[in-house]
């Protein structure tokens, strides 16, 4: 292991001296045991992930300096393994909180028995079997449209300075056509910039026909307005994988962004399409942010219900220019 390089990078990254030693040992510690397991793959991520769990090292911290030496040894399967053992990792406690805030805990006991919280970390696979018989029962429990509000607000943790970038897109444009219009660009912007340098766009790589697909669909990274809602379509979650894939059910799987859906929809395991309400909260966000109010947005297709994309209705407010 290049323990000399990797500091260099996490000292990069401002990882408090302190800590130092204990990622270094970290990442020499899963080095030598992805070379038992016959090299570094998603496969060995997701083991050697299994293991901190049951060892209770699945700390978010943790995963980062997995993330970050996946990227530091250019091997993108161990970076994107461990970047979703991060992303959405907190969901479903979130849930767990949630219904109980909401609803009591003697719902959240009923909807969650026999299953629990899933660990945090827990690999992709795994995800839906901790998922679906709580969604389902939810909404057994409470109705398609109470499930729906109670999932609209998103479970993901989403703090508003993730999104101070869109209220000041918003703030320094006319009115609302230009803030979609300028969305649009800075959302190929990103693109292209990810594609000149090599970097993945979240897991993703950016080819020319991942840049021509979402240019050429005004829906995506932008949106089309129609009086007072905004139609968006989201990107795939790995757009060159689907842009090639002949096969409908496994278009749909490289679409799903949803690391607690997307191996239900490879697999053909159920999971309740009411569960996408989630991503239509977390879809909303940055709109909310812009306008600095709550908004509904209403989701229109979605590969949970067999579709072939993930489309989404943002209700404008009436206040909005």
């Amino acid at each position: 292991m290049d323990k000399i390089g990797f500091r260099n990078m996490l000292e990069g990254r401002k990882v408090p001296a302190e800590k130092m030693e204990s990622a270094l040992a970290l990442a020499e510690r899963f080095e030598l045991f992805a070379d038992q397991k016959g090299g570094f793959s998603t496969e060995t991520a997701w083991a050697f992930s299994r293991i901190l769990i049951n060892e209770g090292q699945n700390s978010e911290e943790n995963f980062i300096i997995l993330a970050r030496y996946g990227l530091f040894i250019e091997n993108n399967a161990v970076y994107i393994a461990n970047l979703e053992a991060l992303d959405g990792g907190e969901a479903q406690e979130n849930l767990y909180k949630r219904v109980a805030e909401r609803y009591g805990e003697a719902l959240r006991e009923e909807v969650f028995f026999g299953i629990g919280v899933a660990p945090f970390g827990l690999p992709t696979p795994e995800k839906p079997r901790y998922l679906q018989p709580v969604i389902e029962r939810l909404e057994n429990a409470l109705g398609a449209e109470s499930c729906r509000v109670l999932l609209a607000d998103s479970l993901r943790d989403l703090p508003d300075e993730y999104y101070v970038k869109d209220r000041e897109l918003y703030q320094s444009s006319q009115d609302v056509d230009e803030y979609i219009v300028r969305r649009k660009q800075r959302f190929i912007e990103d693109l292209k910039a990810c594609q000149r340098e090599g970097r993945l766009f979240f897991v993703q790589e950016i080819t020319d026909e991942v840049l021509e697909y979402v240019q050429s669909n005004p829906e995506m990274g932008g949106g089309v307005r129609s009086g007072d809602i905004v139609y968006e379509t989201k990107i795939p979650f790995l757009t060159k994988q689907y842009l090639a894939e002949p096969d409908p059910a496994l278009k749909r799987y490289y679409y799903c962004h949803c690391p607690w859906a997307r191996e239900a929809v490879k697999s053909g395991e159920r999971v309740a399409p009411i569960f996408c309400n989630c991503s239509a909260g977390f879809h909303k966000k940055p709109w909310e942010s812009a306008f600095g109010q709550k908004i509904q947005v209403d989701v229109l297709e979605a590969v949970l219900k067999g579709d072939a994309r993930c489309r989404f209705a943002i209700h404008l407010p009436e206040n909005v220019k």
